[in-house]
């Protein structure tokens, strides 16, 4: 969805001309397949992160527009609300450069960033929600100004025909109704990438679907939303309900949501973009002018525009990804699942976990993923976004057990592995494991430390929610521009 569109109306000779390019589309991958014609001798990972713009006072500052034109980067770019903005941190070799290259080249950026946005009087904040958004800061008004989006919300409710309805049971509850899709862009994240070959997509995708629940128990940082406390990881209903094309009547067919953990374990990339073909009707049925087909019979890469355009409007938790570069094209896996922040240091520590536990689980002789059905490794995903880093989660071999255990006695030798395994020595693995391990260890991540602030607050005499979670988002922030880790926060 990065890519730039026209505002227009969509025909129905669009949409069946579009529906054939992407089947066009399909079968020129097969045969990309077949031909092994990727590249993936020096697999690269890469990383972006989604921020929100707030003011002094740590209120949403809808102010994307100004803040990008002071930083002036191409690698900045505007995302649904006009409190939003994101980064694409180039990508890199996992083992690149020395311990801490990555990390301080991000802190860099985002540092550079945050001196450029407060001359225009805002300020970057990494958060899975931001605790201060209020309904009202999700009206229309505040999507970003790009055609792109005001398509997609206006094709998004086409399809719908009524009002999105966002509810969430949990410490407290929520129930409210929206008439954009702009509650979306309260949901922002941290997508880490990696570069991978054709024959080993299936084991990588499937390795990182069955770790999806334990990254969102540990990395929870979305507690809160329109002053509510709700789920751990508001986030992940959110961004599901949020983008809803389903009336009711629909849901109660089976159709498939647009946010979607699957439905089974796969044996090829093909089979994602097939699901995506066959279960989903295009949103932007936007046509290239490109003949795949001639352009892979003349010895060139096709671009598979239509495919890539239509995947970007299905929000996958790990999404498969085709791309062309320089080098040629490549495969990836985009995983979604993650807020932002709270820091960098969590961040690359949370990243250091994913690619090595993928590694490690992708090398063994019986795969995880022959263990455990699908719909558990689906179930896992909603318990952690609900219960956080308390969640008591499912893993062959050991049942049903606290997340936190699983991480200590069985995961984390298994991440320490993996990494190893990519060429990353003991000295590089043990700070960035070591935060995971201490999350385990204390049983303290964002979510934690926001609600216990807020609490602590409120009894402190701070009895407005309002108030106390402007104060908490300040104090927030100073934490998050020291960089330790969120496990080492006080409560003040």
């Amino acid at each position: 969805m990065g890519r730039d569109v026209p505002a227009l109306v969509f025909t129905r000779e669009d949409r069946r001309r579009y529906r054939e390019k992407m089947h066009t589309d399909l079968e020129v991958l097969a045969r990309m397949l077949r031909e092994s014609g990727f590249e993936s001798e020096r697999p690269q990972v890469g990383l972006e992160i989604e921020l929100n713009l707030v003011d002094d006072d740590g209120l949403p500052a809808m102010r994307n527009t100004d803040v990008l034109r002071a930083i002036a980067d191409p690698a900045w770019s505007s995302e649904l609300g006009r409190f939003n903005l994101e980064i694409n941190i180039p990508p890199r070799q996992l083992t690149a450069g020395g311990p801490g290259s990555w990390e301080q080249a991000i802190r860099d950026a985002l540092n550079h960033a945050e001196d450029r946005a407060a001359a225009v009087g805002a300020h970057l904040i990494m958060v899975g929600i931001l605790p201060t958004l209020g309904e009202p800061d999700v009206s229309e008004a505040a999507l970003s100004g790009d055609p792109r989006y005001r398509l997609l919300n206006e094709q998004i409710f086409a399809a719908r025909g009524e009002d999105l309805r966002i509810t969430v049971d949990g410490v407290e509850r929520l129930s409210t109704y929206a008439d954009t899709i702009t509650p979306e862009a309260a949901c922002t994240s941290t997508q880490f990438h990696l570069q991978v070959a054709p024959k080993e997509f299936p084991h990588y995708w499937n390795a990182a679907q069955a770790i999806a629940g334990v990254q969102i128990a540990l990395a929870a940082n979305s507690p809160f939303l329109f002053g509510k406390e709700l789920w751990r990881e508001t986030r992940i209903p959110l961004f599901e309900q949020a983008t809803d094309t389903r009336p009711e009547e629909i849901k109660a067919q089976g159709v498939r949501p647009r946010v979607w953990f699957g439905e089974r374990w796969i044996t090829s990339v093909f089979d994602l973009f097939e699901e995506n073909v066959r279960y989903f009707p295009a949103l932007l049925p936007l046509c290239e002018d490109e003949d795949p087909q001639r352009t892979l019979d003349s010895g060139g890469v096709p671009q598979l525009g239509e495919l890539t355009l239509h995947n970007g409007t299905i929000y996958r938790w790990n999404r498969p990804i085709y791309a062309v570069t320089d080098s040629g094209p490549h495969l990836r896996i985009e995983n979604r699942v993650l807020p932002a922040g709270p820091t960098v240091a969590d961040i690359i520590a949370n990243g250091a976990f994913y690619y090595g536990l993928t590694r490690a689980l992708v090398d063994e002789g019986r795969p995880v993923w022959t263990r455990m059905s699908f719909s558990v490794a689906e179930e896992n995903l909603h318990t952690a976004a609900r219960d956080g880093i308390d969640a008591r989660l499912y893993w062959p071999g050991v049942g049903e057990v606290p997340v936190t255990e699983l991480v200590l006695r069985r995961l984390l030798p298994l991440a320490h592995r993996g990494l190893e395994l990519a060429g990353m020595d003991d000295p590089w693995r043990e700070p960035l494991l070591g935060i995971i391990e201490q999350r385990c260890v204390t049983a303290r991540n964002g979510a934690v430390w926001q609600a216990e602030t807020v609490h602590h607050l409120e009894k402190a005499g701070v009895f407005d929610r309002r108030e106390a979670l402007r104060q908490m988002t300040r104090t927030y922030m100073d934490y998050m521009h020291m960089n330790a880790p969120v496990h080492t926060w006080p409560v003040d």
